[in-house]
């Protein structure tokens, strides 16, 4: 059972947490020690590469279980997360249905030399009965992390435990395959939505992913809607943990060889774990560690893939719509964020800076439309900095704007046209058509090939003092099916022109949207 209704009215969120540990039993964590791994290079391994168990804070027991028989196991929803530095630093993560003893990964040059073998930690999550979730769930959740790899190489891997070796040859079409970053710039294509949840248009999207090679995938935030209601809060109702087993199986085509890095948002939020709402994220996810407050902002981290920087950020920390975790930083989120952009800004090696979250700066949706919080603590860093795109998810459609500078139009950006962030301003995409039911718009929509332009769009933006409305005119692009980002990464010779190519593209296939961000390679 939960909090009583009655103690829960005059407890805080901690403190709520706190009686629920004392009820429940806490999770332990298997820790593997590092052992040394060779480094893929052209076949052959070169000493001092390092695989290890993936560590993460204390996390909460659940009642001991009984193993079976590793062979009758198989590891499902395998999915990558970059470490700091993707050049060099992998994360494999997956699952099993049932406790397994041993668990391991395997890595190698080719998929028929995996001779490579490191333990993995088990992270095992129990979901006890009561208080809105549902009842007495175990998951398990395996985390291997590889270091010292070679920039730019493909390697090949299996996950596997006592029973189940990938090695094995009746498993050889278990083994999947990474690739690092390159040591250098180059060009390549990521890809990035929010709100996708379990269901035939995730699924559907996550295929068309796949078909766009990106080196990478930006989730940004409301996962996989475990918890319905989304307010981050114990009296949430209709909490189900077994939707995390369907979403990591429906991600798994992709996941399982394109690093998956997801920034959270408010239905990510599940309080039943822990007092920030994370302790469920943590188990289920290795993401970068160099954040500016890992214990009550995990999904706060920054990584450089070529040319470009990309920054996660917790919006749910400056959310007034959503005020679960309102102020949980202390303000420390934000001066982190500054001192990132002004670093990634001065780095000679980077050109563009892309930052992800949850919660719109800039959307007209009736749902949710625009949040105040980004604009008073986020929005004037983007500009100060000179930000290149800003992606959000949270409103279900795909919307995108012209380019914004003190909140007004600095310059339109027709379907097709080119932004100059060093001189004009901020281009904000609404991503959020991953999966999830759809909502609104007050004007029609209007995309590639069907534009009906509307220069006067009612809306509101969510503020201290709750809803403002307002009229705007910076709302170019609306398209209210589903859909995802695409942006194709082209670097030039120092004084030339670098480009960031952007569309959107539905689930048909469609190309809804496309422009560009040019700036003046370093």
């Amino acid at each position: 059972m939960g909090v009583p209704e009655k103690l829960a009215e005059r407890m805080s969120m901690a403190e709520q947490h706190e009686y629920l540990r004392a009820r429940f039993s806490r999770r332990t964590m298997i820790r593997g020690g590092a052992v040394t791994l060779g480094a893929v290079a052209g076949g052959a391994f070169v000493p001092g590469a390092t695989a290890r168990a993936a560590t993460g804070p204390a996390r909460s027991t659940a009642p001991a279980a009984a193993t079976v028989d590793g062979a009758h196991v198989a590891p499902f929803g395998r999915h990558l997360a970059w470490g700091n530095d993707p050049r060099t630093e992998v994360t494999v993560s997956w699952q099993v249905p049932v406790a397994v003893k041993k668990p391991f990964i395997r890595i190698g040059a080719h998929p028929w030399d995996l001779s490579h073998k490191a333990e993995a930690e088990v992270r095992t999550l129990h979901t006890p009965a009561g208080g809105g979730a549902s009842g007495d769930h175990t998951q398990y959740y395996l985390h291997a992390r590889l270091t010292r790899l070679r920039p730019g190489r493909t390697y090949y891997y299996g996950v596997g435990h006592q029973g189940f070796d990938p090695a094995e040859p009746h498993l050889l079409g278990t083994v999947g395959t990474f690739t690092t970053a390159p040591a250098h710039k180059a060009p390549f294509t990521f890809t990035a939505f929010g709100d996708e949840g379990v269901g035939y248009h995730g699924l559907a999207n996550n295929s068309l992913l796949l078909g766009q090679n990106p080196a990478f995938h930006l989730h940004a935030g409301d996962i996989a809607y475990a918890d319905p209601s989304g307010a981050g809060k114990t009296s949430d109702t209709g909490f189900d943990a077994r939707t995390w087993d369907s979403f990591l199986a429906q991600t798994e085509t992709v996941a399982k060889q394109v690093p998956w890095m997801p920034a959270y948002g408010n239905h990510d939020m599940e309080a039943w774990y822990s007092p920030n709402g994370y302790g469920g994220e943590d188990a289920r996810w290795t993401l970068p560690d160099n954040g500016p407050d890992r214990e009550n902002l995990p999904g706060v981290y920054s990584f450089v893939y070529g040319n470009t920087a990309v920054i996660s950020l917790d919006a749910n920390d400056i959310s007034y719509e959503i005020p679960a975790n309102l102020g949980i930083s202390g303000g420390t989120q934000t001066t982190w964020l500054e001192g990132q952009l002004k670093k990634f800004r001065a780095a000679k090696d980077v050109d563009f800076i892309v930052v992800f979250f949850h919660h719109c700066a800039y959307c007209t949706s009736t749902a949710h439309a625009s949040e105040g919080g980004v604009r008073q603590e986020w929005v004037p860093l983007f500009e100060k900095y000179t930000v290149d795109l800003v992606i959000n998810g949270h409103n279900h459609q795909y919307e995108r704007t012209d380019v914004i500078k003190a909140g007004e139009v600095a310059r339109e950006l027709p379907i097709g046209g080119t932004a100059y962030p060093e001189t004009d301003g901020v281009v904000y995409v609404t991503a959020g058509a991953a999966g999830r039911s759809l909502y609104a718009f007050t004007a029609p929509d209007t995309y590639e090939g069907h534009e009906h332009r509307t220069d006067s769009v009612a809306s509101f933006v969510n503020t201290e003092d709750g809803k403002v409305h307002e009229t705007v005119g910076w709302s170019r692009v609306r398209y209210l099916d589903y859909s995802f980002l695409r942006v194709d990464v082209s670097p030039a010779p120092r004084g030339r022109q670098a480009t960031l190519r952007v569309s959107g593209i539905a689930e048909t296939g469609d190309r809804i949207d496309h422009f560009t961000v040019s700036r003046t390679a370093k």
